[in-house]
């Protein structure tokens, strides 16, 4: 009986492997639909992030202390930095298990992000919209009025990269993520520190939103959407 279930196993994993195939939406490195984010610059579900996060904090334990990296043996000089090893080599066997057979094209890829991107920028663009007070929306609106000669210019479609706008929006959304993850720490920190801390993150987060706006707005006219 051993024999055989070992002799299956492998047969029943190959099958698994040609048959799922990445489709719009899903993760690129499984293919699974369950709470896919964009995760550097690319849509991971939410088991391919667990796993990513497990083995990003082992890295982050090795190089705070000047360890061996991860990989190969699992030889540590304590405890702690075995369990490290440990979880990261069944992180990435979970992960290797799971990754489809075929990765999908990068352009493919890219062009199903587009409208995730433009729906992110927008939907955040939105929300700041709203919490904006009505005197500084008139201040704008008069500044916008006398000073016509200082308007945007329209957008040339033939001196837009639609491509380089796409990898600009990724990038951004990126750098979006890790700064939430960021607010996420020291949002119950108190402190002087603390909140120059989460005033200069929310800064930053401002700066992206109106960057991925003006961005979206140019592969608009690009497209002639």
């Amino acid at each position: 009986m051993t024999d055989a279930q070992t002799l299956e196993a492998p047969m029943e994993n190959a099958t698994i492997r040609t048959v799922r195939r990445w489709s719009p939406g899903a993760c690129v490195w499984c293919g699974d639909t369950d709470s896919v984010e964009v995760f550097r610059n690319e849509p991971r579900c939410a088991t391919c992030r667990k796993h990513e996060a497990v083995i990003d904090e082992a890295r982050k334990f090795m190089g705070m202390y000047g360890l061996r990296p991860i990989g190969g043996t699992l030889q540590s000089d304590d405890e702690e930095e075995y369990e490290h090893r440990l979880a990261a080599r069944e992180a990435r066997r979970a992960l290797n298990d799971i990754r489809l057979a075929e990765q999908p094209d990068p352009a493919l890829v890219r062009k199903a992000l587009r409208p995730r991107a433009a729906a992110i920028a927008e939907g955040h663009t939105g929300s700041s919209a709203q919490t904006s007070t009505r005197p500084a929306s008139a201040t704008r609106s008069s500044s916008a009025s006398a000073k016509p000669a200082k308007s945007a210019a329209p957008v040339r479609t033939g001196a837009v990269d639609v491509e380089e706008i796409q990898t600009r929006a990724l990038a951004l959304l990126d750098q979006l993520s890790a700064i939430d993850a960021q607010l996420a720490l020291v949002a119950e920190q108190n402190g002087l520190a603390a909140r120059a801390r989460r005033s200069d993150l929310e800064k930053q987060k401002a700066t992206i939103l109106r960057t991925l706006a003006a961005l979206e707005k140019a592969r608009l006219s690009a497209s002639g959407s």
